[in-house]
């Protein structure tokens, strides 16, 4: 049988170009879980699942895993079961009745080089975790952004009723024209 794996981080990304186009006999096992832990649901039961002869189709290195420890455990798991693995990207197959030295030497190169973009994606968030609190603001808001003075309404309802346009209205207020827009709406809904 052709069995599918992907894998995403969260729930909010989408697994949809991964293995488009590999023609698999039931649908894939989808894991929406970080690639750094062996500890994924659907990963489990698809290496369970594996029979002689099945091969497991991955999209890529890093979507199998994120640390080469654990690329190797699965890959041996894969061959434990007399089944055959390819990774898309690069492309690697591993099976039992082939050794091939050059694809394991690529699979430890672009596993640890997924290994070392995981640890260089952290090191840059805590990077940044640290700036933003030695400059006092909170995490996760757009610096230099005020919000919009919603008591402005009422002055640029009556500027506009007055006949002046939205772009006049945003220069004589020292605003953008979609703010100005927002607090049109935001006045006529109060009203």
């Amino acid at each position: 049988m052709n069995i599918g794996y992907k894998r995403v981080s969260t729930k909010d990304q989408s697994t949809d170009r991964q293995l488009h186009g590999i023609a698999l006999d039931m649908p894939p096992f989808v894991d929406y879980i970080t690639g750094s832990t062996m500890d994924r649901p659907e990963l489990a039961i698809c290496l369970r699942s594996l029979r002689d002869g099945d091969i497991l189709h991955v999209h890529s290195v890093d979507r199998l895993a994120r640390k080469l420890v654990d690329a190797l455990e699965i890959i041996k798991q894969v061959l434990a079961a007399n089944a055959t693995i390819i990774i898309y990207s690069p492309y690697l197959r591993f099976s039992g009745d082939k050794s091939d030295p050059y694809a394991m030497f690529q699979l430890s190169l672009f596993a640890s080089i997924a290994e070392l973009e995981r640890s260089m994606m952290h090191e840059r968030q805590r990077e940044g975790i640290a700036r933003v609190k030695a400059t006092g603001t909170k995490s996760g808001k757009p610096f230099g952004k005020t919000p919009l003075d919603l008591s402005l309404a009422p002055k640029v309802l009556s500027l506009h009723r007055q006949g002046m346009s939205n772009r006049m209205i945003a220069l004589e207020l020292k605003l953008s024209r979609p703010s100005i827009a927002k607090l049109l709406t935001h006045a006529t809904q109060a009203i």
